[in-house]
């Protein structure tokens, strides 16, 4: 009986062995490929406005100095609640401040601030204005970086255009040096991309807005245009083609 189980076992691996013999003779031993990049440049309307609306409270209380902030911020979130906006906290911070007493020639305590800030987009300069209007005048509350982006929506199906144009690319080059030896490119095997540049919100040149806060007691003038070039967008492929 031990004698056939090893007769058995014989034949099996035997059979496994010409099984991977035949297998290695039918993968191909001279696969040949070339390694190419691929670009894609073009641009995306900015399609929004944002603004971003600031509440900095100061006391020498840290709990008083942070439950006027978050009040005023629930009038602000309050308000933009019925507007056709889109919102987002960026900021919600409260330390204690020191300043520079250069008579003294140190530091002092001058109580706890506390920073609340949200960012505050719509399809429409009006909207936005509306905003800065019914805030401007109030207390502890400024406005910063107004600027316009290109919107994630808008974004997307140009990226992805972009991402195939740029493989078309990476395959024309490959055809182009694949050509010297008589060969084209062929079966797509592999393929990357890098960072994508240049899609970040930049700011805007706002005529009479650029740094300019709502301590004022007039409401602020948001007359004129703002203009601000599309958003120039790169894309760069990494591809590896076969060659036939």
């Amino acid at each position: 009986m031990k004698k056939t189980f090893i007769w058995v076992a014989s034949v099996i691996g035997a059979g496994a062995v010409m099984s991977l013999a035949f297998d290695a003779m039918k993968m191909p031993t001279d696969v040949r490929t070339i390694s190419v990049s691929g670009e894609c440049l073009t641009s995306a309307p900015k399609d929004r406005i944002a603004i971003t609306l600031r509440v900095t409270t100061l006391d020498k209380s840290a709990v008083a100095s942070m439950k006027h902030a978050t009040d005023k911020m629930a009038q602000i979130t309050d308000f933009l609640k019925k507007q056709d906006v889109k919102m987002q906290t960026t900021e919600f911070n409260s330390y204690e401040k020191t300043e520079w007493n250069r008579q003294l020639q140190k530091s002092e305590n001058v109580g706890f601030e506390t920073r609340i800030a949200v960012e505050v987009s719509a399809d429409d300069m009006n909207k936005i204005e509306t905003i800065l209007n019914n805030f401007a005048g109030q207390p502890n509350v400024y406005t910063e970086n107004l600027r316009m982006f290109t919107s994630s929506e808008t974004l997307k199906p140009i990226m992805e255009k972009c991402l195939s144009t740029a493989l078309e690319n990476a395959r024309v080059r490959a055809n182009a040096l694949a050509a010297g030896d008589n060969r084209k490119a062929g079966k797509l095997l592999s393929v990357s991309y890098g960072d994508v540049s240049n899609v970040e919100r930049p700011y805007a040149n706002y005529r009479l807005m650029a740094a300019k806060s709502m301590d004022s007691a007039q409401s602020i003038d948001t007359g004129g245009s703002l203009v601000s070039k599309d958003t120039e967008i790169t894309v760069h492929v990494s591809a590896v083609f076969e060659i036939r």
